[in-house]
């Protein structure tokens, strides 16, 4: 009879994704997951096969959870030029405020695996083209009320947005950007919604 787990999937995906994350998929140790999510490695084997599988669902968990939250922000906004202001204005405070500079989950993985693995890549493409199609479908509603030029291709300027925000999170990674340089950044980034 084949024993029960003992144990939240979706708690220990949590936790692997904070292991991921700190250490990176080529720093964290077998000992490193058994220490972060308190499984002995048979616990951890038996569940998802290997170290390359828990990542890619740790990597999924942590997409649904960011894209889901993103998601609500923008299709509920009455105004996308001030919620985009806002999810900059967050992502410049939790680069600044990280003890750590981890940057973002997403962002690491694309420099670290992408490259190397394909089926991390398609991950980190999917992502990237989800996140793109919420703001492109953000800024269509407000070129329509009139909220932000019509000047300027929706699609094009979603590419641009999605760039500029990852790219604070690349910034996060790298020491010596204060908030004046991090706010100048979102300043011009938002500058071509006008």
């Amino acid at each position: 009879m084949a024993r029960t787990k003992q144990f939240n999937e979706e708690e220990i995906l949590d936790k692997a994704i904070s292991l991921f994350w700190d250490k990176g998929y080529n720093g964290a140790s077998a000992q490193d997951l058994v220490n972060h999510l308190g499984l002995s490695r048979s616990s951890i084997y038996d569940t998802f096969s290997d170290k390359h599988t828990l990542f890619i669902k740790a990597l999924q968990q942590y997409r649904k959870q960011n894209g889901d939250g993103l998601k609500e922000v923008l299709v509920n906004s009455k105004d996308i030029k001030e919620t985009i202001r806002a999810i900059f204005k967050q992502a410049v405070l939790e680069t600044l405020q990280a003890s750590e500079n981890k940057g973002c989950f997403m962002v690491n993985t694309t420099t670290e695996l992408a490259i190397h693995d394909k089926e991390i890549a398609k991950i980190v493409n999917d992502n990237r083209n989800e996140v793109q199609g919420f703001f492109f479908e953000a800024l269509q509603k407000g070129q329509e009320i009139g909220t932000i030029s019509k000047d300027k291709d929706a699609l094009a300027l979603a590419r641009f947005i999605f760039n500029s925000y990852s790219g604070i999170r690349v910034s996060a990674r790298s020491s010596g950007m204060d908030k004046a340089s991090l706010d100048d950044i979102v300043k011009v980034t938002l500058s071509v919604l006008d």
